[in-house]
């Protein structure tokens, strides 16, 4: 994908590596770890699929702790963009905007980022897939992983 043709419809982020081959590799063993545990007890059995799973939610938490770190990023910059961007008004109203709401209105253009605070905050649009489609005018994210 070019740097300029992101969309509401191509946006979201899929990683090969971490969605269609890290996820099974950690999911098939333990499942087949579990169904040994059941068909066939043993203790070293059952230690190595309680590791399995710790090993999944390790990869989870991961993946969750670094989109968690994201968001902040992103909030942050936002506020940083609504401060030089929003008119005086609007400015007071910064500590309203939601982190959902702003992780959304970041593809919003600058010309028509005042007027989408605006509508989510008077019309309490919190929805991060409502805000993406009142975009007219889409400022692409690429550092999202």
């Amino acid at each position: 994908m070019s740097q300029s043709d992101q969309n509401l419809k191509n946006h979201a982020k899929m990683v090969p590596a971490y969605h269609y081959l890290m996820t099974p590799m950690l999911l098939l063993p333990s499942i087949y770890l579990g169904y040994r545990v059941l068909v066939d007890f043993s203790f070293a059995g059952l230690v190595i699929f309680i590791f399995s799973v710790g090993v999944i939610f390790v990869a989870f938490f991961a993946r969750w702790f670094a989109l968690g770190v994201q968001d902040r990023v992103i909030r942050l910059e936002e506020q940083l963009r609504m401060e030089k961007l929003l008119p005086e008004e609007l400015k007071q109203r910064i500590p309203e905007v939601t982190t959902e709401q702003m992780i959304a209105l970041r593809f919003a253009s600058d010309e028509e980022l005042p007027g989408l605070v605006s509508k989510a905050l008077t019309e309490g649009i919190s929805n991060r897939k409502t805000l993406k489609q009142a975009i007219k005018n889409w400022r692409a994210d690429h550092q999202r992983i």
